[in-house]
């Protein structure tokens, strides 16, 4: 494992970059004020963007592939969940289709309720591009052909033992109901090294109850640690982006029939990463 400290002249080519790849982001309807109606902030985007780029490029330095598949207008990216203290899985994929998709596709997560009540991190959240996971600001999103980027495991995914490693959990419909709806296509995401960045050790209902959380992780460093605990190990990871899937049918079919679309969704992120942990020598190259 080599982790590359990145030169000034290295920082300063990233910087350009970043900002020419925002510069170049579809219009958006930004008001005088500088926000969209959600809240994204092209403002705020390029400082943080920056420093997920370091990390992308020099800690996680990631690998990814399959960027010539996102279509072009509205789609759904749906991917497997990890990380335990961090969505550092989700920051990662939606760096590499700002950083290096052509043009750049930014990213809409979809957040969990819990995350919108966490002071500071909720405005935050909106600035960068995050919304609360409700159908009706999905739906509008997609209806002004925005990309979004679901983890129908939830939080069952997120928070998980090491031992369940690469384990798809069980996967929520609602996105499928949604690209049904809206006719878009469902683009499938394979993420490895989310697991191993920050992997799970056991969940503590009493911790997670005394801050009011859904789950509390417990991993090697967090929360022994304290916030240092949050760094995650470097992990090289790897991020396929798979050919889009366009589905039919009534979105307001009963749960049995949509299970069947669902499972197609999940059995090619299932493909993709099962090929490339086989061929991957070490979690750190």
């Amino acid at each position: 494992m080599a982790i590359e400290i990145p030169t000034p002249q290295a920082l300063r080519e990233l910087s350009e970059q970043v900002d020419k790849q925002i510069e170049s982001f579809p219009s958006r309807n930004i008001n005088e004020f500088g926000f969209d109606p959600w809240g994204y902030s092209p403002q705020w985007v390029k400082p943080v963007m920056m420093t997920m780029a370091v990390i992308y490029k020099y800690w996680f330095r990631v690998e990814a592939t399959g960027l010539e598949n996102l279509p072009s207008g509205r789609m759904i990216v749906i991917g497997n969940h990890a990380g335990n203290t961090f969505a550092w899985d989700g920051a990662m994929a939606g760096t590499a289709t700002v950083l290096e998709a052509n043009p750049p596709r930014p990213l809409r997560g979809m957040a969990e309720f819990y995350l919108p009540t966490i002071p500071y991190f909720n405005v935050l959240m909106h600035r960068l591009g995050s919304i609360v996971g409700r159908p009706e600001n999905a739906r509008r999103l997609l209806e002004a052909d925005e990309a979004l980027m679901v983890f129908p495991e939830g939080r069952h995914g997120f928070v998980k033992t090491y031992a369940k490693r690469y384990q798809l959990q069980r996967f929520g419909q609602g996105f499928m109901r949604l690209a049904l709806a809206t006719n878009s296509p469902i683009v499938p995401m394979a993420i490895v090294g989310s697991e191993e960045q920050s992997p799970g050790i056991a969940t503590s209902k009493v911790l997670a109850k005394l801050v009011g959380a859904p789950d509390f992780p417990i991993t090697p460093t967090f929360p022994w640690l304290g916030p240092l605990g949050m760094i995650p190990f470097p992990a090289k990871f790897h991020i396929r982006f798979g050919a889009p899937l366009r589905f039919q049918g009534d979105p307001d079919e009963d749960d049995a029939k949509l299970a069947v679309k669902v499972e197609k969704v999940k059995d090619a992120i299932r493909r993709m990463l099962n090929g490339i942990l086989k061929k991957r020598k070490s979690i750190w190259t």
